[in-house]
């Protein structure tokens, strides 16, 4: 019997080798990748940063940059070799046949043209269309990404929308040419977790309609788990396993597949019942990667021939591909962690915490510069923007309060208030029984002692000019909290309380790792002992393993300690980890806050239940019932009467009047339980029946 020869594939990389001209010597970024796409297929890309995860997305169309070079290999697209062709070839390819979506949109955006403008240069000097021929195209295309206003949208500025609006009409640009293959690049790292579950339905449903193949590159295993069908990952510029989704994540192969997926909280899990395991150490630098199994320095299983060997690629009989010595000899199922493993410290709370902080009807607003010339003399009311708006919490020593909503919602500015970057217009905030509603300027030196913060970036608060020994021994410096004399083995001490040894102490902010870098950031919020650090968005930016050793450290810290969290996230997994007590905020507004165990089961508020319906999990077989928010947030400027939420509720249509009051009376907090309360007109037995359905739909 005569079977049909295989179609070939859309896109196929063979031995790709890319390397990077450097000052002093060439090193390899890629080393001999191979992999195929065929056409509506999508592939993802996963691995920690440094693994070459976006070189192998640029090569593709070399996107290299001038020091970037193919150092040998083959890629094949629709039959035809990619490398060697000139410049001016591959520009007819790229938004055209290929087309490409980064992290940042504003990468990809002009702020100095119109949307519309730029949308219709790719067709018109790729198809060579007339101006309103492309003008209906772009409103068609937007239309097909679910843009309201796509006619209007044509005469706006990127700053003119919102991050979630500009990946869209990014999306939208890739598509307008309808290209056989879709590259993105961390798509949906910076956007919201609401923003994220719609932007990945979107590129679900055009992978559908269009039959594009998609190339996803992303470190979020959970998005990973729910759009891919098959999955490569890379380690060190190696792919050292590649297999179906569904196989990476119930049987993976690989020790740093293994180790990628014990690094992720399941949103079901907490810190009293699960533990994160990170991968000891880092990804080696390109000059600087050992001989043999590239993985062999960081690997639990590691032999003598794993040292001296490098590995194969090798097929096993599932179909995995794996570059492993001892793929047959590993089993997963019976792993147990190393003794030098990072272990946090057992969890225990308080048997009855004290009150360290209460904030009472905060209120912060910022006033809006008005453009009428009635409001250019005063003439005219002046609007603002009310960031925080009649907001209560209270936080006890010991424990972890996590923050979560989407951008906009206020968390940033409400932590910001508390730690005295701004100043609170209205409301009282007590902390250690003091006040300190007061901005930071008139802050005695002992509240700043006992209040710090952890950044998102801690490039933005080191200075680069200073060594991190010198940037930890400040705050010991101003605070005095050891003599001159025990500075410096102070700064070692705090050093190792995160896991970074002496030899940091002389090093450059730019000789660190990201993760590094943040726990230097943490050792400085350490060192002036405080009983309330707030760490905003701390590890949202980090690689898994990272972030799980960051975790463990913030639970180590506050177990040594009895130090008190504030936690803002937009992960919900991570807060549904880490956190005691959770508040959700939405338009400046408390909607729902209690204990964490409480807080993930039903009754909850509608914003919540949607929030946690939209965060993908790191499980490729999970049917959950998606609950997705109609449209943006809106303006703080001027929210909607009544409920804040209800311009977007899917469960406004439940209420005996079908919704009227939620859209003309305030809501009023409801007790589900002790200490758990929710702002919904529903009441509470109507949101444990629609919830109660929705978790067995």
């Amino acid at each position: 019997m005569n079977l049909p020869p295989s179609p070939e594939p859309l896109l196929a990389v063979q031995d790709l080798t890319v390397g990077y001209r450097t000052r002093t010597a060439r090193v390899q970024a890629l080393r001999n990748v191979s992999l195929t796409l065929n056409p509506g297929e999508t592939l993802g890309i996963v691995g920690e940063s440094g693994c070459g995860k976006s070189t192998l997305g640029w090569s593709i169309v070399n996107f290299l940059g001038a020091n970037g070079f193919i150092q040998g290999g083959s890629i094949r697209f629709e039959g035809q070799e990619l490398v060697g062709r000139s410049e001016r070839q591959l520009q007819q390819l790229r938004g055209n046949r290929i087309a490409m979506v980064f992290q940042d949109p504003l990468q990809a955006l002009n702020p100095a043209l119109q949307l519309g403008e730029q949308m219709r240069e790719v067709l018109m000097v790729h198809q060579q269309m007339s101006k309103a021929e492309a003008t209906t195209r772009c409103i068609e295309t937007l239309k097909r990404v679910h843009m309201p206003d796509a006619a209007g949208l044509l005469g706006r500025y990127p700053h003119q929308i919102s991050g979630g609006q500009q990946q869209r009409v990014v999306i939208a640009m890739a598509l307008l040419n309808d290209p056989a293959l879709l590259i993105l690049d961390e798509p949906t790292t910076a956007l919201d977790v609401t923003v994220e579950a719609a932007v990945l339905d979107l590129v679900a449903e055009l992978r559908q309609t269009l039959e594009t193949a998609l190339l996803f590159i992303s470190h979020n295993l959970g998005v990973i788990a729910r759009i891919c069908d098959r999955v490569a990952v890379m380690y060190a510029g190696e792919i050292v396993e590649q297999a179906t989704v569904t196989e990476i994540f119930q049987n993976p192969r690989h020790p740093y597949t293994q180790g990628l997926i014990r690094c992720v909280p399941r949103l079901g899990t907490d810190k009293n019942s699960s533990v994160l395991f990170p991968i000891p150490g880092r990804v080696p630098r390109p000059d600087e990667r050992p001989a043999g199994c590239l993985f062999s320095t960081r690997c639990q299983y590691v032999e003598e021939r794993c040292r001296s060997e490098a590995p194969l690629l090798r097929s096993l009989p599932i179909g995995t591909q794996v570059r492993c010595h001892l793929t047959e000899q590993i089993d997963p199922q019976r792993w147990t962690p190393p003794a030098e493993a990072e272990m946090p410290p057992p969890k225990t709370s308080p048997a009855s915490p004290s009150l360290l902080l209460t904030g009472s009807h905060l209120h912060k607003a910022y006033p809006v510069p008005g453009t009428s010339l009635a409001s250019l003399v005063g003439l005219e009311h002046r609007r603002s923007v009310k960031a925080v708006d009649d907001v209560s919490l209270k936080v006890f020593k010991g424990t972890t309060l996590g923050i979560v909503g989407e951008s906009g919602s206020g968390k940033s500015t409400l932590v910001k208030s508390i730690i005295g970057l701004e100043r609170i217009d209205h409301g009282s905030l007590e902390f250690m029984g003091m006040e300190i509603h007061h901005p930071l300027s008139r802050r005695t030196l002992e509240t700043i002692r006992e209040l710090q913060m952890v950044f998102q970036n801690p490039d933005s608060t080191m200075n680069p000019s200073y060594t991190v020994g010198q940037q930890i021994a400040r705050p010991l410096e101003r605070f005095q909290s050891v003599p001159r004399s025990q500075i410096r083995d102070e700064v070692v001490r705090l050093l190792r309380a995160v896991r970074l040894n002496q030899t940091y102490y002389d090093r450059f902010p730019r000789q660190l790792s990201g993760g590094e870098k943040q726990r230097v950031g943490i050792a400085r919020a350490l060192a002036s002992q405080p009983s309330l650090m707030l760490c905003d968005e701390p590890v949202s930016a980090l690689d898994v393993s990272v972030q799980a050793a960051i975790l463990n450290l913030l639970l180590e810290v506050q177990a040594a300690h009895q130090t008190t969290l504030i936690f803002i996230a937009h992960d919900l997994s991570v807060v549904r980890f880490i956190a005691d007590q959770v508040a959700v905020m939405y338009l400046g507004q408390i909607v729902e806050h209690g204990p964490v165990d409480a807080l993930y089961a039903p009754p909850y508020h509608p914003y919540t239940e949607a929030l946690l319906s939209a965060v993908p999990e790191p499980d490729p077989t999970l049917q959950r019932s998606r609950i997705r928010l109609e449209g943006e947030l809106p303006s703080a400027i001027d929210p909607p009467t009544g409920c804040r939420f209800h311009t977007r509720c899917p469960r406004r249509s439940w209420m005996p009047d079908g919704g009227q009051r939620c859209q003309t009376e305030a809501p009023v907090y409801q007790e589900a339980s002790p200490g758990h309360q929710i702002l919904c007109h529903l009441p509470l037995d109507t949101l444990q029946r629609l919830e109660s359905a929705t978790l067995s739909a």
